[in-house]
């Protein structure tokens, strides 16, 4: 393995959006530091089920909606 070409890792400290916090080893910033987080997995809407909203760009969405209205499963 050459020497001097793989980053440092260090241990930091992670605050995710709760104010809840753990340590971890990374090679961002330097020893000690804090990374705050703005979007985590405990508020992020793709990880928490939230609702998600679909944005009709030059009508595709009701043109697909149109075409395939009565399509479905027949029981």
């Amino acid at each position: 393995m050459k020497k001097d070409i793989h980053p440092d890792y260090h241990t930091i400290t992670v605050v995710m959006t709760d104010g809840t916090e753990y340590v971890t080893r990374s090679t961002w910033g330097k020893q000690g530091d804090v990374m705050r987080l703005e979007i985590d997995p405990k508020s992020h809407p793709a990880w928490t089920g939230g609702q998600q909203r679909l944005l009709d760009t030059g009508g595709q969405l009701a043109r697909f909606n149109k075409r395939f209205s009565g399509f479905g499963l027949k029981a």
